[in-house]
């Protein structure tokens, strides 16, 4: 597994995420293990969000990593509404509650709501002074709201990055890059198999004996301060998202998937979901 700094720590390029998980309890041991396999594999961070499951997500990560709560690098979200003075202290309550933990490594903004920033940053330092959290970032921000925040302390930005959504490339991932912060990739891998399923990333993929997710990943973190953070219950995906971070794609596979992926030449809204 390669690594990089993040919020002072140095974390996994590769990840894991939990988007849909803690939404069906049938399901539940099989996701527990799958984010502890996860970390055996050296995916240390582990993304929530109390949005995911309305908290389901975040007792599934709290059974996962108990016992080696110190191997692990927390991320949970903070949804907008709860994103105030009083709420943010509140709903951080909530989360450890469910985590199963005394602090929350790096706690992000979900995105922006009707809160003033500078009330919802003042409510982090609160949180960060009092050893709740260790850093706090933002998720869903664009290059605008970025230079509105002016915050140095932001430690990272949460977007939506794959092969089919390249809309940052053109302005917040220079952005990020030229100001020394990581940026976090999620849906790395798309949703629904379609990328998975393009010529291009197949022909790749069977180039190298790898499977056209891991091309995918490989592609995302190839890239300075750039995390991926993949969601896998099945035991296979997880050991092949680990196995990704290794992955190195050549010159022309990167310009095959340019021109199958074209980059963005003008401003686009900042993609979400």
């Amino acid at each position: 597994m390669r690594f990089l700094e993040l919020a002072g720590v140095q974390v996994p390029v590769i990840g894991q995420g939990t988007w849909r998980m803690g939404e069906d309890p049938s399901r539940h041991a099989e996701e527990v293990a799958a984010l502890r396999r996860g970390i055996e594999q050296g995916m240390t961070l582990i993304d929530t969000a109390e949005m995911y499951g309305e908290g389901g997500a975040e007792k599934v990560v709290g059974e996962a990593i108990a016992g080696q709560r110190d191997q692990v690098f927390l991320v949970s979200k903070v949804y907008p509404h709860n994103a105030s003075k009083k709420g943010i202290p509140q709903a951080c309550e909530r989360s450890l509650r469910r985590l199963n933990s005394d602090y929350i490594d790096l706690y992000l903004l979900h995105w922006r709501g009707q809160y003033p920033l500078e009330e919802t940053v003042e409510a982090f330092e609160r949180l960060r002074d009092a050893g709740k959290i260790g850093r706090w970032g933002v998720s869903n921000f664009d290059v605008d709201d970025m230079q509105e925040l002016a915050a140095p302390a932001c430690a990272t930005n949460q977007v939506l990055y794959n092969l089919e959504e390249r809309g940052i490339e053109f302005d917040l991932l220079p952005w990020c890059q030229q100001h020394h912060q990581p940026l976090m990739a999620y849906c790395p891998i798309g949703q629904g198999g379609q990328l998975l399923a393009h010529p291009t990333l197949k022909q790749i993929a069977a180039r190298h004996s790898v499977t056209p997710a891991q091309v995918a990943l490989a592609w995302i973190v190839r890239q300075d301060g750039v995390i991926a953070i993949p969601k896998a219950v099945r035991p296979e995906h997880v050991d092949l998202n680990a196995q990704a971070a290794q992955l190195q794609l050549e010159t022309g596979d990167l310009e095959a998937l340019d021109q199958a992926f074209r980059a963005p030449h003008r401003k686009q809204r900042l993609a979400m979901v």
